[in-house]
C-alpha cells in the first residue's frame, strides 16, 4: 500500500507545483503583452503624462534659452535718452566698434572763420553791461523781428545797458536780404561756416570769438536759443549779485552718459571721446558767462578736441580749464521743458523753452501788463 501510494502521492504533488507556475506564466505573458500595449497606445494616461512632462522640459529650456538672449542683449546696449538727462541706467557697454569712422562727429575747429556781416564797434557804442547773442538760422527772419519786439526791445534794464546781437552761419536766405536786414537793425553777425546742426559747436565757438575781440568791455554775456523766453528784468537783478570772473551758469547738467548707439541724436563713438561720463556742461537752450571766459575758452579749444554737441564740448573746455559751471541763485532759473504760460510763475524764472505753437506775441502782451505779476 505504502508502495502503491507513492506515485499518486507524487502525481498530486506535481499537480500541486505546476498550478503555481501556470499561473505565473499566465501573469507574466499578460504583463508583457500590456507593457507592449503601453508603448505602441498613446493614448494611456501614463504615457500622456510622459509625453506632456517631456513637452513642458523642452519649452521650459526654450524659454531660458531665449531669456539669456535677452539679458545678453540687454547688457550690450545704453539707455536711449539724451544726454540732457542726469537720471540714466548705466548698463555695460560694448567694446568700441572698429567700423565707426569718426568724420562726421568731430568739427572743424580751431579754424579760421571770417565775418561776412559784422558789427565791429556796436559793443564800444553801447557800452553794455549784458550782451545777448542769439544763433539763429538765417532764414528765420520772422523769429528775429519778434525777439526784438518781444524780449529783446529794453536796451536799458535797472539802469544798465543791454545789447542784441543774432548769430548766422551761410544758409538759404539770400546775402542781399541779409545786407537789409542788417544795416535796418544794426544786429546782425553772419559768419562763413554753414549753418547746420552738425556746426552748432563752430557756432558757438565763433560767437566767443567775437564776444572776446569786440566786446571784451562787458560784464556778461548770455547766449540763448530763438525759441525760448526770457525774463531780462530778472537776470539783470541775479548778475547784480554774481561773481563777474570764470563765471558760467545755467542749467547745469551733471554725469551725463554717452550716447553709444548709432541710432542716437546724440551718438558718439568710442573714437571721438572715450569716457562714458561727460564732464559737467550748462544746456545749450541758454547760459550766462563772464567776459573774461570767452578768451580761456577759445584758447582751451585749440587744446581739446572739437565735438559736435556744442554744450558738451564747452563743458569738455571748461575741464580743460579746471573750471566748472555753477548752479544759479535762482532756483529753477533756467527751464528746458516748457513752462505753462503763468503770469506769476513766469516773472520767477530767468528763461524757459516754449512750446512750438504758442503765440509769443501775446504771451508777452500779457506778461507785460502793467499790473503785479503775482
Amino acid at each position: 500500500m505504502e508502495d502503491g501510494g507513492k506515485p499518486a502521492e507524487r502525481k498530486l504533488c506535481c499537480i500541486s507545483y505546476r498550478k503555481p507556475l501556470v499561473i505565473l506564466f499566465f501573469f507574466c505573458t499578460f504583463f508583457t503583452l500590456y507593457c507592449l500595449n503601453l508603448t505602441e497606445n498613446s493614448s494611456t494616461w501614463t504615457y500622456q503624462l510622459w509625453s506632456h512632462y517631456l513637452q513642458t522640459t523642452s519649452q521650459i529650456k526654450q524659454q531660458n534659452t531665449t531669456l539669456k538672449q535677452l539679458f545678453y542683449n540687454l547688457s550690450m546696449t545704453t539707455t536711449k535718452m539724451a544726454p540732457t538727462v542726469a537720471q540714466t541706467i548705466l548698463l555695460p557697454l560694448p567694446s568700441p566698434p572698429k567700423y565707426i569712422s569718426p568724420g562726421p562727429y568731430l568739427v572743424e575747429y580751431p579754424y579760421k572763420y571770417n565775418y561776412i556781416i559784422n558789427e565791429p564797434t556796436g559793443c564800444d557804442e553801447l557800452k553794455p553791461f549784458l550782451v545777448l547773442v542769439v544763433p539763429v538760422a538765417p532764414q528765420n527772419k520772422e523769429d528775429r523781428q519778434i525777439i526784438r519786439n518781444t524780449w529783446g526791445a529794453k536796451k536799458v534794464i535797472l539802469g544798465k545797458n543791454v545789447a542784441l546781437f543774432f548769430l548766422l552761419g551761410l544758409g538759404k536766405m539770400g546775402e542781399k536780404e541779409i545786407l537789409e536786414e542788417s544795416k535796418q537793425h544794426k544786429d546782425i553777425i553772419q559768419s562763413d561756416f554753414v549753418d547746420c546742426y552738425k556746426n552748432l559747436t563752430i557756432k558757438t565757438m565763433v560767437m566767443l570769438e567775437w564776444l572776446d575781440i569786440y566786446c571784451h568791455q562787458a560784464f556778461y554775456a548770455m547766449k540763448i536759443d530763438s525759441d525760448m523766453f526770457l525774463n531780462l528784468p530778472k537776470l539783470m537783478e541775479m548778475l547784480q549779485n554774481t561773481p563777474n570772473n570764470n563765471y558760467l551758469t545755467g542749467l547745469v547738467e551733471r554725469a551725463a552718459h554717452v550716447h553709444r548707439y548709432q541710432s542716437s541724436k546724440w551718438f558718439v563713438p568710442f573714437e571721438v571721446f572715450g569716457e562714458n561720463i561727460y564732464p559737467p556742461y550748462v544746456l545749450g537752450l541758454g547760459y550766462v558767462l563772464s567776459l573774461d571766459l570767452p578768451k580761456k575758452l577759445v584758447e582751451a579749444s585749440r587744446e581739446v578736441k572739437a565735438l559736435y554737441i556744442e554744450d558738451v564740448y564747452l563743458g569738455m573746455c571748461m575741464r580743460h580749464l579746471g573750471l566748472s559751471p555753477r548752479d544759479p541763485p535762482i532756483s529753477r532759473a533756467f527751464n528746458v521743458f516748457p513752462l505753462q504760460y503763468n503770469r506769476c510763475q513766469y516773472s520767477r524764472i530767468i528763461a524757459t523753452t516754449l512750446e512750438s505753437h504758442t503765440d509769443r506775441w501775446q504771451l508777452w502782451a500779457d506778461f507785460t501788463k502793467p499790473e503785479p505779476h503775482c
